[in-house]
């Protein structure tokens, strides 16, 4: 069976609302569940190739910050 993990997140979250995508995001986080991974990493995807250099740089900043708090 060919699995296309990413289609199949695109699809399930394609057409969702800025709200929709917040609870997906936050559910996912809440959850703590290894399994969801996958899929905020493909979220993760859409932001990174529709962002522009400065939002890059600024989301780039705020990981770093944050793994440092960790």
């Amino acid at each position: 069976m060919d699995l296309d993990l990413r289609k199949a997140v695109l699809h399930n979250i394609s057409g969702n609302s800025a709200d929709d995508l917040e609870a997906t995001i936050v559910d996912a986080i809440q959850g703590g569940e290894e399994k969801t991974l996958p899929g905020l990493g493909v979220i993760f995807e859409v932001y990174w190739n529709n962002a522009d250099e400065s939002e890059k740089e600024d989301v780039l900043q705020v990981i770093e910050d944050g793994l440092k708090n960790q």
